[in-house]
């Protein structure tokens, strides 16, 4: 039995990157083995073991031969006798199909070392065609690493995704790979590698149209990376992403990703009143008042907030409009409506009193510019 570490731990350390998470195969044992030895049986499809202490993942070196279309349809072989070779030949990029022995050794049968050195993206072999997942984990890599897409795979990608192998893909891994891209430094590097092979029309279509206009569709990569440059969360991303869109096609969207609550309602919020955030310090007094409670400012603060950031992120001289947002909400928030309820001679008088109220707080913080 000989173990060794695997995939993107070994791929992370070539590149001088922190490791979090470090994965390994077992070449040349049996689950019987590994239960005897102390791991902890976890895996549902093919062996996979967590260790005692660590608890890191510990697979058995594997074969996989596909069986049915999309990504579930595959046959598992796991056995002794399969070699570490055979096991990395299965993986999808060269630079995630290298191996580290426990002599620190490295095995690399496909040559990802040099691909990692020259900054390029290359499939292993043709099974690379059988999971379309691969298709968004490719995009993804280059929106994190900077990297190039090899000619031959991205005309892999593009025969994969013309065939309909993208099809398959349901909504909840689509958003899952989607939204670990949109966390990465350039995340229009993903979409661009999307367009590029034809994969984003068959995914997210809602996307793919905007972006057929280069002047449009610059705008909207740049308005995504400067976010990300400015640190906003993943639905401030998505927000920016989706900005420029229709509401009903964000709603349609987030509808069908089945993105989470969050991201969808801070895109709606985007999609319905960028314009108005953008041009805030021509707002008077009433329009402000309306965009705050469109907003729903009063409740949720920090999703304000976000969206102020989405929003304004790739706006020129945007801190006078953000720092007038920030002093209007507070100020109106600051208002007492629990003081005015009291006060009120009838139900219906409170909102109107409220309303005052806020308005001449706002006044007072537009005046001050």
């Amino acid at each position: 039995m000989k173990i060794y570490c695997v995939g993107g731990a070994v791929r992370d350390e070539l590149l001088g990157l922190p490791v979090e998470d470090r994965d390994y195969v077992v070449v040349g044992a049996t689950p019987e083995e590994m239960v005897r030895l102390g791991y902890k049986p976890v895996g549902r499809d093919f062996p996979v073991f967590l260790h005692a202490q660590t608890h890191e993942e510990y697979a058995l070196a594997r074969t996989e031969r596909k069986t049915a279309r999309g990504y579930h349809g595959f046959e598992f072989y796991t056995a002794p006798d399969v070699t570490l070779e055979q096991d990395l030949a299965r993986r999808d990029l060269t630079i995630n199909a290298i191996a580290r022995d426990p002599e620190g050794r490295i095995v690399d049968p496909f040559n990802g070392a040099a691909d990692l050195k020259a900054g390029v993206l290359r499939h292993v072999s043709p099974a690379f065609a059988e999971d379309p997942v691969r298709i968004l984990r490719v995009a993804r890599f280059a929106a994190r690493f900077g990297f190039r897409v090899a000619p031959e795979t991205q005309a892999l990608m593009r025969r994969m995704a013309a065939d309909g192998e993208a099809d398959a893909l349901v909504p909840e891994r689509v958003w899952q790979e989607l939204s670990r891209g949109l966390m990465e430094a350039r995340p229009s590097r993903m979409f661009a590698e999307l367009r590029e092979c034809g994969a984003l029309s068959r995914i997210v279509p809602e996307l793919d149209a905007p972006l057929e206009n280069p002047e449009a569709g610059q705008a909207v990569m740049r308005a995504l990376d400067a976010a990300a440059r400015a640190g906003c969360s993943l639905e401030g991303r998505f927000a920016a992403l989706t900005a420029a869109l229709d509401p009903h096609a964000v709603e349609a969207l987030a509808s069908r990703l089945k993105a989470p609550a969050a991201a969808r309602d801070l895109a709606l919020l985007a999609a319905r009143h960028a314009n108005t955030v953008i041009d805030a310090v021509e707002l008077d007094a009433p329009g402000m008042l309306e965009l705050l409670d469109a907003t729903d400012a009063w409740r949720r603060p920090g999703r304000f907030a976000e969206l102020v950031a989405a929003v304004l992120a790739d706006q020129q001289d945007a801190e006078p409009a953000r720092r007038l947002l920030e002093r209007a909400r507070a100020a109106a928030a600051a208002v007492d409506a629990g003081a005015i309820a009291k006060t009120a001679r009838a139900p219906h008088e409170i909102r109107g009193r409220v309303d005052e109220a806020r308005l001449a707080a706002i006044r007072r913080a537009i005046a001050r510019d």
